[in-house]
């Protein structure tokens, strides 16, 4: 039986089938390119070993690297194809809340209460603390780093509604110029309806969800997961994630405080230890975020980290290791993803002392 959607290890996600009104309810506005930059060619060292490593790996996989110093980006063929985000989408969410912050409209320490009328499905460790009808109160700050580091359904689907909906995420992105980056009608419609099925309350509770769906017929369920991977309405090119996460630490999308606050936050993510940062050496940092899709038949649909890893000289990289589809054992993708990070580390030029000014405080 194919489980919920989560994006730590050794979770599996609800197979994939659009509803009829599917493509109604999830309008998506066409790719934005970012501004133009100076092109400056990534290191041919770094581009064959990225090579090396995603070539003959039997799965769909999108890599791309970003120098947030020098403006290169090192990325294998499949990087500019949309790939399932999973949670990774939630750094979209978090980041036009923080904008909003930015613009007055919000602050981090306005409260925020969870109740179960806002449980979605799947992973969702918030429901431990609502307690009977009162629920559970805290700040705004707070449920989002629970979405960001725990990759909570629910705190995320709440700081969804509470910017406007799954419309003013798709602003932010288009407004940013974020590229190839789609996002979804939230967990509730994204996991129901990829699973051919009307979203109904009673899912968020107990297993409900998963014994609905277990009544799909097996040719429904394939078709489900074909339909996700060669479309993914919440899918993202490597290279446009890469990108947004160079402009994010440079502090192109949002105000010095809330980069500050974001970069400091995905640097405390508690997800994902065995994927990329598993190779991140001593002295070394990494921020990021994960995400998790499906698995059907041993193969999973969205098997993802991204973030930013810097330097002891204070030199940083925008990473996006994404593979879209793959029935590779779970320890073959997260070895992957370390050979990703091993390779940047092997093609460092450290620099000849830290960095100094302009760079957030993390």
């Amino acid at each position: 039986m194919l489980l919920g959607c989560a994006v730590h290890e050794n979770t599996q996600l609800a197979a994939y089938l659009p509803a009829p009104s599917y493509s109604v309810l999830v309008p998506f506005p066409a790719a934005v390119a970012a501004p133009a930059r100076p092109r400056v060619p990534a290191p041919a060292e770094l581009v064959t070993s990225l090579d090396g490593i995603t070539r003959n790996f039997n799965g769909l996989v999108g890599v791309a690297v970003t120098s947030i110093d020098d403006g290169w980006t090192a990325s294998n063929v499949t990087a500019s194809r949309p790939l399932p985000q999973q949670s990774v989408s939630k750094l979209w969410v978090t980041m036009t809340v923080l904008d909003a912050v930015d613009r007055g409209e919000i602050r981090l320490d306005d409260p925020l209460t969870i109740t179960r009328a806002d449980f979605t499905l799947f992973h969702q460790p918030v429901a431990a603390l609502v307690k009977g009808d009162v629920g559970y109160t805290t700040t705004v700050a707070e449920i989002m780093r629970r979405a960001m580091q725990m990759s909570d359904n629910t705190c995320n689907d709440k700081l969804l509604r509470l910017v406007g909906g799954p419309q003013a995420v798709r602003d932010f992105i288009a407004r940013k110029q974020l590229g190839t980056i789609r996002f979804g009608p939230g967990e509730k419609l994204l996991q129901a309806g990829t699973a051919g099925l009307a979203w109904k309350p009673e899912y968020s509770v107990g297993n409900a969800f998963a014994v609905a769906r277990s009544r799909l017929s097996p040719a429904v369920r394939l078709a489900a997961y074909e339909a996700y991977v060669k479309d993914p309405p919440d899918g993202a090119a490597p290279a446009s994630i890469a990108d947004a996460l160079a402009r994010l630490y440079r502090g192109e999308l949002l105000s010095a405080n809330s980069t500050a606050w974001l970069l400091a936050t995905m640097d405390g993510a508690k997800t994902g230890k065995a994927r990329v940062r598993g190779a991140v050496p001593p002295g070394w940092l990494y921020g990021h975020k994960t995400g998790t899709g499906q698995d059907l038949g041993g193969r999973t649909a969205g098997f993802n980290d991204v973030g930013i890893l810097t330097a002891p000289d204070g030199r940083s990289y925008a990473i996006a290791v994404m593979i879209g589809d793959t029935s590779r054992p779970i320890r073959e993708r997260q070895l992957l993803m370390q050979a990703v990070a091993s390779a940047i580390v092997a093609h460092h030029r450290p620099s000849g002392s830290m960095m100094a000014g302009g760079r957030p405080s993390r």
